[in-house]
């Protein structure tokens, strides 16, 4: 039985005191079993909002991590300096940081590694463009994505992680894939990790989808056999509708 999980990603949203106030606010009225609840503020405000979530059963994430411990990577963030704000999971391979920043396969793929060999979760984001569904390329690239990203790993680091679907045409443009459609990727992908690793595996392992999640459309989503919980956006910036989505998963 997989855990739902509801993650928000705060992306590069809200002032300080504003992520200390949505914080606080999902703080307050967080389911306290029944789904795992994550958010990634700005790394600028992981220190404020880790305090604000200290005794609330809401987990800390960061948007991205470097795969050096330390060094010269001017910009970077390093698992050391994230655990200290008590961040457990990151989020790797997002389609922005892919498309705006030039992250290859390869280098998400040395950052999973890396982050496991640190004892972090990684969220791996995986998800194919509109011009890709359309010229039905989505199970070859998702397949790919998957492959590259879990490449040298074996089954108990592959059970350490979380995938999450996010077909990029969706992704902040209002735009919703069906339940029918995510769920068809999301079983395949769960078939792609049975042939990479084992059924206990592909079982075990939570898929999340995201790509405009909102209360309107998380239940037919989520009552889906192979969705696990969603990877939120805009959603999650709002106290209201991100526990919203949180209850919807219980």
């Amino acid at each position: 039985m997989r855990t739902p999980i509801v993650a928000g990603n705060w992306k590069m949203n809200l002032g300080n005191n504003e992520a200390v106030e949505l914080a606080r606010g999902i703080a307050k009225n967080c389911p306290e079993s029944g789904v795992k609840v994550i958010v990634a503020p700005v790394s600028l405000h992981l220190s404020s909002v880790s305090q604000a979530l200290a005794t609330a059963p809401v987990l800390l994430a960061s948007q991205n991590m470097h795969w050096a411990e330390s060094g010269a990577y001017t910009g970077e963030l390093a698992g050391p300096m994230l655990r200290e704000f008590g961040v457990r999971y990151v989020i790797l391979g997002h389609s922005e940081r892919r498309q705006l920043f030039g992250e290859s396969d390869e280098l998400i793929n040395h950052k999973v590694q890396s982050a496991l060999a640190q004892d972090f979760r990684p969220i791996i984001c995986i998800g194919e463009t509109l011009q890709e569904r359309e010229g039905g390329r989505t199970r070859a690239k998702v397949e790919f994505q998957l492959r590259a990203a879990y490449a040298g790993l074996n089954a108990e680091q592959a059970q350490r992680t979380i995938l999450a679907y996010e077909p990029i045409w969706a992704i902040g443009t209002g735009k919703t894939a069906s339940p029918e459609q995510a769920q068809e990727v999301h079983f395949f992908l769960r078939s792609v990790l049975k042939d990479r690793f084992d059924i206990k595996t592909a079982q075990a392992l939570p898929i999340l989808y995201g790509g405009s999640v909102k209360p309107q459309n998380f239940a037919s989503l989520i009552s889906q056999d192979d969705i696990d919980g969603g990877l939120v956006g805009g959603a999650s910036l709002k106290v209201e509708s991100f526990l919203e989505l949180a209850r919807i998963a219980l």
